[in-house]
């Protein structure tokens, strides 16, 4: 038996970004700063979503001068879908807030 894994709660806030406008090309700087997850725990997801053909990333074709070509992402068809399931599902997980802490 297969066990399928549900995304952490910082892969949905990825999708359902990325999901808002699925044909827009996005930088993954502007993605880390709408979700607000920094670089360190963005990109991993980013790989893994296009690792498993959830999500293109192509180069810059025309950097700002003086800057080096970027990555932009944005979802698959699969991705599409993958991500409209995702972010329908009602998941404890998906919240963002830290638990609190008893005060004694």
């Amino acid at each position: 038996m297969v066990r399928v894994r549900r995304p952490s709660a910082q892969t949905v806030l990825v999708l359902d970004a990325l999901s808002d406008d699925p044909a827009t090309w996005r930088y993954g700087y502007e993605l880390g700063q709408q979700v607000g997850l920094k670089a360190g725990s963005l990109y991993p997801i980013l790989i893994r979503l296009r690792d498993r053909g959830l999500l293109e990333a192509i180069w810059e074709d025309q950097p700002s001068p003086g800057r080096p070509p970027r990555h932009l992402y944005r979802l698959t068809g699969e991705g599409v879908r993958w991500a409209a399931e995702v972010t329908a599902e009602p998941s404890a997980s998906r919240t963002t807030s830290r638990p609190r802490l008893r005060e004694a």
